[in-house]
């Protein structure tokens, strides 16, 4: 079975308790707040042969075969490989899926996340079947960034916002689900997660506070000059780059905030609130602007996946950093 998570309830009753399900739906909203799991109790709950109130029952011949991950009826649609793009080829494949008839005589479920990793070819090719599938095929579009998909996808979907959980919600989830860690850590990894549980307990895995930690230092060694921006660089080498960028991103953004409203309330996490106002106060604002486009304008091209120089980038990022303030 999905998994169900608190902050879904309503969601699910709005969604599971329909009286008759649309033929696609797209479930959107922030990376990390299980918007896949949702679409996975929905699929087994539409396959299932004997649902027990809102839920699949899990015993059925149906249930039993979407656990096995042999169900003829359900398709899967991702990226063949992590962060790449779905080709036009897969989508094909997929069409000739739903045109067929349910082998258990029931419905058909699709699912495909992220629905934006559909080139436009690709996407294209889906819009009959997202117009007319054939038979009871229900289509289930996951997406982090709706943003990103073709509007004439959008258009013929029952298009559904998964909400970010409350703060309080998603830390009484965290506290079951990290009883190892004390609860200013977890504050800290959801506000690192940006407000998301599940992304703060993927984070929480990857050692993400420890990585932190060894770039505020490097920060503070760096403005201290005691440290230079090439051993800085290659010292992070572990360090997953669109963090580092998202950091510092967050950072230029906390200055101006701080240069414009001087509101002490607003320096972000407790690490670097000395040196966000240090900062503030040393540089120009035009300067701060400046780092910041360049910093998003990297970060863009990280998401792209272009094929960059790890150490020459940072290294790039942090000599613009050091010459901030304004040194007399």
């Amino acid at each position: 079975m999905a998994e169900a998570f608190p902050w879904q309830d309503s969601l699910w009753q709005q969604l599971a308790g329909r009286a008759r399900h649309a033929h696609a739906y797209l479930l959107h909203g922030p990376v990390g707040i299980g918007k896949r799991a949702l679409a996975e109790r929905l699929m087994a709950r539409l396959l299932c042969q004997k649902p027990q109130g809102l839920d699949a029952c899990g015993q059925c011949k149906s249930c039993m075969l979407l656990k096995a991950g042999s169900h003829p009826d359900n398709y899967i649609l991702e990226p063949e490989e992590a962060d790449k793009a779905i080709k036009v080829d897969q989508v094909r494949e997929l069409v000739g899926f739903v045109v067929q008839t349910a082998q258990m005589g029931g419905r058909k479920v699709v699912l495909i996340e992220p629905a934006e990793s559909m080139n436009n070819n690709a996407a294209n090719a889906l819009l009959k079947s997202l117009e007319e599938p054939s038979g009871d095929t229900v289509l289930l579009l996951v997406s982090h960034q709706p943003s990103r998909l073709l509007p004439t996808v959008k258009s013929r979907c029952v298009q559904q916002a998964c909400p970010l959980p409350s703060e309080a919600i998603s830390l009484e989830w965290l506290a079951k689900t990290l009883p190892d860690c004390a609860e200013e850590e977890r504050i800290e990894l959801l506000t690192l997660a940006a407000g998301s549980p599940l992304a703060a307990v993927t984070l929480q895995a990857q050692g993400v506070r420890e990585q932190r930690a060894l770039v505020v230092d490097g920060v503070k060694k760096l403005l201290k000059q005691q440290q230079s921006p090439t051993q800085l660089a290659e010292g992070w080498n572990a360090i997953p780059l669109l963090l580092v960028f998202d950091w510092f991103c967050d950072w230029s953004s906390l200055i101006l905030r701080y240069q414009l409203t001087q509101d002490e309330t607003g320096l972000g996490l407790s690490d670097m609130r000395k040196v966000v106002q240090y900062l503030a106060q040393k540089s120009s604002q035009d300067k701060v602007l400046d780092i910041q486009d360049w910093i998003l304008a990297q970060r863009q091209k990280v998401l792209n996946k272009a094929n960059l120089n790890r150490v020459l980038l940072l290294e790039a990022l942090l000599v613009q950093w050091s010459g901030l303030p304004i040194r007399h």
